[in-house]
């Protein structure tokens, strides 16, 4: 009598997430609660703070980007530049931006603590080993910042303050095509989807353009 092997049951596979779930947003900081985190950390004299946040909000780069900033992103000869162009890291493409007067005086005011570097980073970390600035260690300041003006940190990210000046600028002109150059975005769907314009702002724009 042969013997008969029988094959064992598939075992069930686990559930998983669906990867194209789109996780909600992180909101934009509102124009008020920018002056506030600005005002505080001025009165704090929290210099490197206050040109990071103020970069943070007028570059509209990706924390990756933003960390890695060198000295010669933003200084020419001995003046900081109005606006400035890197290569993103994600896309491999450049995006320009601009620098405020503001900013461009809390980007002074915070190099002026040290000697210019070409090669250096704007945001040297202070953890051994560390070139740059981390994105993690980033965000932990960025938490800092808006707990300090009352605001649930857990409800903000890095990507709040890239959407702060995008989101205004759309609210403001509605030209959806402004913002995808200024946050780099190759696809205009990639700037609809990261600004979570529905529908009915998209015919809301289309009705008010008359041909």
């Amino acid at each position: 009598m042969s013997d008969f092997y029988f094959l064992p049951e598939e075992a069930p596979k686990p559930a998983t997430r669906n990867r194209k779930t789109l996780h909600r947003q992180k909101p934009p900081l509102k124009p008020r609660e920018v002056w506030a985190i600005r005002t505080r950390l001025e009165i704090l004299g929290k210099r490197r703070d206050l040109a990071l946040f103020n970069l943070a909000i007028d570059s509209k780069l990706r924390s990756c980007d933003l960390v890695a900033l060198r000295d010669s992103d933003l200084v020419t000869g001995d003046s900081i530049r109005d606006r400035a162009v890197i290569i993103q890291q994600k896309t491999g493409r450049p995006v320009q931006f601009e620098l405020t007067e503001q900013t461009r005086e809390a980007v002074r005011a915070w190099l002026a603590q040290r000697p210019l570097n070409a090669n250096g980073y704007v945001f040297p970390s202070r953890v051994h080993g560390c070139t740059h600035l981390s994105t993690r260690q980033y965000a932990r300041i960025l938490s800092q910042w808006v707990a300090s003006v009352g605001l649930d940190p857990n409800k903000y990210g890095t990507h709040s303050l890239r959407r702060t000046k995008a989101a205004l600028i759309y609210k403001n002109t509605g030209n959806l095509r402004a913002v995808q150059l200024l946050l780099g975005h190759t696809k205009l769907e990639s700037t609809v989807r990261y600004l979570g314009i529905e529908v009915d702002d998209a015919l809301r724009i289309s009705e008010q353009m008359e041909l």
